[in-house]
């Protein structure tokens, strides 16, 4: 009976992600840039920034003999206008270089899409041999299509303000998936700004050793709200991010509900879900949660 219930007027899920998830996720050119007599490459994937969590791949090449600058120190700053307010975002201030890939390494997590809102464009700094120079240019950030990489902010019962993006999977299976997420929060400036745009004032840092509770749910009322075994809580892996375990058990719509504590233990956002199965009912949702399509 409970089986019934759940696959009662079930959406074709399968066609639904045939065309909301893009199939192919590279690593390509988003800006190109020639300036002091050096081209600045930074790539995305898909060649796009979207809403959320992007990795970004910088390389720059030295124009008068064609070599890659792997000793350059660079600095990147995404701004969003917003009438007269100026805002910016997580993102890694200071670019490093990674020896391995032969790249600078780096991410932004837009949390907006550009639009009559609101536009976003760059400030990088480049210092290469004791030459430094500076570069502006306005981005466009698009909408997130595949919603398995969505994102939510929210203000912590400590007044803070957090970021969670989500990072991986980008394509999940009726299986147990590992999932990784950023979590971020913004920095209150200490001192009056400076002359613009001062990066004191646009400081977001990677929150350290918190810890979120997970519970998936199906909250659609023909899926009664029910969970899945085997899932497993967010925590702190070396690289920075948060790494856990969700359990998708069929495709459909789901909720990553969940609750933030913080290194101490104390919570700081979200509320328990209630485990009653609600079939013909709308499921509830913690305070805190993220919603995808599986």
């Amino acid at each position: 009976m409970v089986i019934t219930a759940c696959t009662l007027d079930k959406i074709d899920y399968e066609a639904e992600l045939a065309t909301a998830i893009p199939q192919a996720y590279e690593f390509e050119e988003v800006v190109l840039i020639e300036s002091n007599g050096y081209r600045i490459e930074i790539e995305a994937l898909n060649g796009t920034f979207y809403k959320g969590y992007n990795e970004l791949h910088f390389t720059v090449t030295n124009m008068s003999n064609n070599q890659t600058v792997d000793d350059a120190a660079i600095t990147w700053l995404p701004i969003r206008q917003l009438n007269t307010a100026a805002y910016s975002c997580p993102h890694s201030y200071n670019v490093l270089y990674d020896a391995t890939n032969g790249y600078y390494s780096g991410y932004s997590v837009f949390d907006y899409e550009s639009g009559l809102e609101g536009t976003w464009e760059f400030y990088m700094s480049v210092e290469i041999n004791g030459e430094l120079f500076t570069i502006q240019q306005g981005i466009e950030v698009m909408a997130q299509p595949n919603m398995n990489l969505n994102m939510t902010t929210f203000t912590g019962a400590d007044g803070i303000s957090y970021y969670i993006a989500l990072v991986a999977p980008v394509s999940p299976s009726v299986a147990e998936n590992d999932l990784v997420a950023g979590i971020y929060q913004y920095n209150q400036p200490e001192e009056p700004a400076g002359v613009f745009p001062d990066p004191s004032q646009f400081s977001f840092s990677e929150v350290q050793g918190a810890t979120v509770l997970l519970d998936p749910r199906m909250p659609e009322a023909s899926m009664g709200n029910h969970s899945s075994p085997n899932n497993e809580d967010l925590t702190q892996m070396t690289e920075g991010l948060y790494h856990g375990v969700v359990n998708y058990t069929m495709t459909g719509n789901w909720t990553l509900n969940f609750m933030f504590l913080d290194a101490d233990g104390n919570l700081l956002a979200g509320t328990e879900v209630p485990t009653d199965f609600t079939p013909g009912i709308e499921g509830a949702k913690s305070e805190l949660y993220i919603d995808i399509l599986f």
